[in-house]
């Protein structure tokens, strides 16, 4: 849980918010959502959705909605592991999620190649050290396995080098199954999966309000077996939402709260997190664009939207950057700054994801964790309290005096002032001697390194390392022969 200020950022008015309110209101009802799975769709008839069987349209009341926000929780924990790695959710605290599905790296040589299992455990065992990450995700797809079910093995992998709680992924219902039976193993057995469960499942959305079948099945796996829900729409400006942010904000929000029905009809109860990803759309190129302005005040605008409900709120971006270089650095801390400050829950992609959310780096990892560390500082604000006044040290030192020989300087230096890992803070000369000149990219390398050569995570058993990554194989093998791959 980290402090924030006592005013958070805000892009939104209340007459705003209850403008765009309305807006999502209305879109749920008259426009509705594609649902294309026929269970879910007769699970909205049942609770008064006008359902349209042949369409696979669901429109959702006013009523329907309200009933889904009075009973999604407002806190709830979230699990890892080990009881250290507990994580208490309100709509109060800041956490970061590690990057997310990189096909390619940036390696610590600097050779930007695809993906292997080899990198998923070097970067999950990174994270794993970094003091500003909280909450483990796959910072990359290897490529060097079989495609089909890969999931399963991101499952093992990340459980054998890290016990924080883990932002996973699915294919499907039955992806939910198996990674609840490998979770089991770690867990002791799937009852302490289902009370406590060491991962959640992000589900996937898509633009313009549409719920694809394998992402419904996820949902009402994931209800059945008590697994949190980061529900994310993700749109792009002016290609599969509107161009502006009011309109794009409508879109997603409409989106994911049609799903948020969805979770609570099944599960009255379940943890679901607001989570959107959406971004800009390069009119040039017809890519997607992951750091802009506008993506800010979007995610900015909708944390807003989705504590007015009272659901805790994920968002962020990885970088447009291809390398750890200057326009990453300003890019982080474009999204970084204003997300952390308007109260943002959950900063996601926030680890050394780049191009476009297609490369991981290394060391833009440990540059973007100094980042935050720096960002977390600033949205502590500022204590005033008696001590921090200082009254009794101002009279002690008077007119003309200083502060440097006070044990309070020492005292509350460490507290009061960020202390940075990579930040240069010498002067010219003694940059040259202290680091041969090094500029921030060599020291994160060398950071990079030293983190991986040092770092232990929590480890499991051999037994149960075993056991884990025999399963996922299986498992993994077993979804390559349903999809004939």
């Amino acid at each position: 849980m980290r402090p924030q200020l006592a005013f958070p950022l805000q892009f939104l008015s209340q007459p705003q918010i209850e403008t765009l309110h309305h807006a999502i209101l209305n879109v749920l009802w008259e426009t509705g959502v594609r649902v294309e799975w026929r269970p879910a769709l007769e699970a909205y008839a049942g609770a008064g959705c006008r359902v349209n069987f042949e369409r696979q349209i669901v429109q959702i009341p006013e009523q329907v909605l309200e009933q889904a926000l009075q009973t999604a929780p407002h806190s709830f924990s979230l699990y890892g592991t080990t009881p250290a790695d507990e994580i208490r959710v309100t709509i109060d605290d800041v956490y970061t999620i590690a990057g997310s599905s990189a096909l390619k790296v940036l390696d610590l040589e600097g050779r930007h190649r695809p993906a292997t299992l080899q990198d998923l455990a070097d970067f999950t065992r990174l994270i794993d050290a970094l003091e500003n990450a909280d909450i483990m995700h796959a910072m990359v797809i290897p490529q060097d396995v079989p495609q089909a079910g890969f999931d399963r093995l991101l499952l093992s992998t990340i459980l054998q080098n890290s016990s924080k709680h883990y932002y996973s992924q699915g294919l499907g219902g039955a992806s939910v199954m198996d990674q609840v039976e490998i979770a089991a193993v770690a867990q002791g057995s799937t009852q302490a999966v289902m009370q406590r469960p060491c991962f959640s499942m992000v589900v996937c959305l898509v633009s313009p309000l549409v719920h694809p079948a394998e992402q419904v099945q996820e949902i009402m796996e994931c209800a059945r077996f008590g697994i949190p829900l980061w529900l994310e729409a993700t749109n792009m400006m002016g290609a599969s939402a509107p161009i502006t942010v009011a309109g794009a904000l409508v879109e997603h929000s409409a989106n994911v709260l049609a799903s948020l029905v969805l979770a609570q009809l099944l599960n009255p109860g379940l943890p679901c997190i607001f989570s959107v990803a959406s971004g800009g759309f390069n009119m040039r190129t017809g890519s997607y664009v992951s750091a802009s302005p506008e993506m800010v005040q979007l995610h900015c605008a909708t944390a807003q939207m989705a504590h007015s409900y009272g659901l805790p709120f994920h968002g962020g971006g990885g970088l447009d950057a291809c390398l750890p270089d200057a326009q990453a650095g300003y890019e982080r801390t474009l999204q970084a700054v204003p997300l952390i400050l308007a109260g943002i829950n959950f900063f996601c992609l926030a680890f050394g994801m780049m191009n476009q959310l297609l490369t991981s780096s290394y060391e833009q990892a440990v540059i973007d964790n100094e980042i935050f560390s720096a960002v977390f500082r600033l949205a502590e604000g500022i204590r005033v309290t008696p001590e921090t006044i200082a009254l009794d040290q101002i009279h002690k030192a008077g007119p003309g005096g200083q502060f440097l020989n006070q044990a309070y300087t020492l005292h509350n230096y460490r507290r009061e002032q960020w202390q940075p890992e990579l930040t240069n803070r010498l002067e010219w000369e003694q940059w040259q001697h202290t680091t041969s000149g090094k500029d921030m990219r060599q020291r994160a390398n060398e950071r990079a390194r030293k983190l991986l050569a040092e770092h232990t995570p929590h480890p499991l058993s051999q037994e149960q390392a075993t056991e884990i990554d025999r399963m996922a194989r299986l498992f993994q093998a077993r979804a390559a022969g349903s999809t004939g791959l």
